[in-house]
């Protein structure tokens, strides 16, 4: 099966958020703009780690960052979030659908033959 370009940004997306830190990060800037150091506050890791979470997040699409004087705040892309959201949307409907058909068959095969 080839993959498309929604598959990469799974792959990236997930990726991303596998990791207990970045989906912390990504947790924090849903309240808002922060700087890396501000990001890195919470962390007994290097600012370097930090960095190296945040471009993770970024080639994901999950965030992006700006310039604002000297710094660049980094911000939540909600969008992103939309492709996995109708990803898991549409496998919980799926999986909904097959377990009502596997339902359905014990049920019948409960019953007996002929009933």
């Amino acid at each position: 099966m080839p993959t498309t370009v929604e598959d990469h940004q799974l792959d990236a997306l997930f990726t991303a958020l596998s990791d207990r830190t970045r989906r912390d990060i990504v947790a924090r800037l849903s309240t808002g703009e922060a700087t890396v150091k501000e990001l890195a506050e919470p962390y007994a890791m290097s600012m370097q780690a930090v960095s190296q979470h945040i471009r993770v997040l970024e080639r994901s699409g999950l965030i992006s960052r700006g310039r604002h004087r000297q710094t660049r705040p980094c911000r939540l892309e909600p969008a992103a979030l939309e492709t996995a959201l109708s990803w898991i949307e549409e496998s919980r409907r799926t999986w909904t659908e097959r377990m009502d058909r596997l339902e359905a068959h014990l049920a019948r095969l409960q019953q007996g033959p002929g009933r």
